[in-house]
């Protein structure tokens, strides 16, 4: 699936970003793809595409969208910072088998936290470590 440079472009300046070609490449990687992408992982995706890139240009990048709050940062594991331009509520799970990090709906009306009445919630980060069905199913 190809995203329209036009939308993505646009969607950048409403956000304040300049679009340039690489921001936007970075920003469409991270929309088509969906598997919650390292720095090295996306460097490794767009770099034959697009030579002049660098990993510093993706982590500035990649920080700027968080920044600007069309991106999150995901740490499932300590030392491995992942990035999810879906930035509605929801969770993930990360398999130990194939490393995979899919995303998990949550039925925020069904969490009741009462110790959480009276403050106020900036962020959140529901994470959950496992074997997936996949990996599963290939045991048997």
């Amino acid at each position: 699936m190809k995203l329209n440079i036009e939308k993505i472009s646009s969607y950048l300046k409403s956000h304040d970003i300049r679009p340039s070609y690489q921001r936007m490449k970075i920003f469409e990687y991270l929309i088509v793809n969906k598997n919650h992408p390292t720095i090295d992982m996306m460097y490794k995706s767009l770099a034959p595409e697009i030579p002049t890139l660098s990993k510093t240009t993706v982590y500035n990048t990649l920080n700027l969208f968080v920044e600007k709050k069309i991106a999150i940062v995901i740490l499932v594991e300590e030392n491995e910072t992942r990035y999810d331009a879906d930035t509605s509520i929801h969770g993930h799970f990360k398999c130990d088998e194939c490393g995979e990090v899919s995303d998990l709906k949550l039925g925020m009306e069904k969490i009741n936290i009462p110790e959480l009445d009276n403050f106020q919630i900036n962020e959140h980060h529901l994470y959950f470590k496992g074997v997936c069905n996949v990996c599963l199913e290939k045991k048997k």
